[in-house]
């Protein structure tokens, strides 16, 4: 399958893996980018410009199939603006394919990017912000559905509806996520504009992924009414319904403004560290509402080319009732 997302990253298949914090390291993105789609390593959980190069160089080590890096733009209490300046950088110098952005506009950045030839681009939930990165040039755009986990944009609008707006509004190549998890859903995606796919949440159920067994049999378990949209005193967050999403709920209900104990309990040090235990009560787990469709643990090779067979089935049956 030839799109416009894989001439543009010089991919085999239209697939993207998404940013996760702790998650996306540089053994999963290169399984993904190995098994022909995009991985990607998660400038957020390292230190300082220096940390993440390692990361990047231990990339591609592994593969040497193109792959990119998710910055997560947004305040952190970790993060300074001086070490968000070394992750660009270091992309740059590494020239990685493709930074995929999160948060606040990485406008300063893209000049020096595109001279290293680095593509970027910039998950939004809306279609204003869709319009906003083409006019600043960024390459492509990442159309997120208030179904994603994560941080979805508070218009809460789902990706069946925002996706083929925004498709109808921009020109340049559109990823769409929110749901996203197989091969029905990728060709419901290419059939309302889009040139291809990120997942995320799915690939946490993979053999390549480190997380504990525990917490990848919880996405087996889990339903798409399992999840619920909380932290809205910060940045609306979709995670897994227990008992810390229940007290951020309870703190943000109060009356009082409990924002810094609220940034304390969601904290990513409690993830980390449940993610390495398999405690699924100690940490918010920030998955998207497709954990309703994930039933397999599997190999990266066998998540992304499942989804092409039964991507290419769909549009194949589609085809023939006409």
């Amino acid at each position: 399958m030839k799109t416009r997302i894989t001439e543009l990253f010089g991919i085999k298949y239209p697939i993207i893996c998404g940013g996760m914090l702790w998650v996306t390291d540089a053994n999963l993105c290169a399984a993904i980018s190995e098994a022909g789609g995009l991985g990607c390593i998660t400038a957020d959980q390292y230190n300082s410009g220096e940390e993440l190069r390692a990361a990047i160089k231990e990339v591609k080590a592994l593969t040497d199939k193109p792959f990119g890096v998710n910055i997560t733009l947004m305040p952190s209490f970790r993060i300074t603006e001086e070490v968000f300046d070394d992750f660009f950088k270091v992309c740059a110098e590494e020239k990685v394919a493709n930074i995929e952005i999160s948060g606040q506009f990485a406008t300063k950045y893209i000049p020096m990017l595109h001279e290293a030839g680095v593509k970027i681009t910039h998950k939004v939930g809306a279609v204003r912000h869709a319009a906003k990165i083409e006019r600043l040039g960024y390459d492509a755009v990442i159309v997120a559905g208030v179904e994603e986990g994560g941080h979805p944009l508070n218009d809460n609008v789902a990706t069946t509806v925002l996706l083929p707006k925004v498709a109808e509004t921009v020109n340049i190549p559109i990823l769409s996520t929110g749901g996203m998890v197989d091969g029905k859903s990728m060709a419901a995606a290419l059939c309302l504009g889009a040139d291809g796919i990120m997942m995320a949440t799915r690939f946490i159920a993979s053999n390549e992924c480190w997380v504990h067994e525990n917490i990848k049999n919880w996405i087996l378990e889990l339903n798409e009414n399992d999840t619920e949209l909380f932290c809205h005193s910060l940045l609306q967050a979709r995670g897994v319904k227990n008992s810390i999403v229940a007290k951020v709920k309870e703190l943000e209900s109060s009356g009082e403004d409990n924002r810094m104990e609220v940034a304390k309990t969601v904290s990513g040090q409690h993830l980390i560290a449940a993610l390495k235990s398999g405690d699924r009560e100690s940490a918010a787990f920030l998955f998207g509402q497709s954990i309703g469709r994930i039933h397999e643990i599997k190999s990266c090779k066998s998540i992304i080319e499942d989804t092409m067979t039964e991507c290419e089935a769909t549009i194949a049956r589609i085809s023939n009732l006409f």
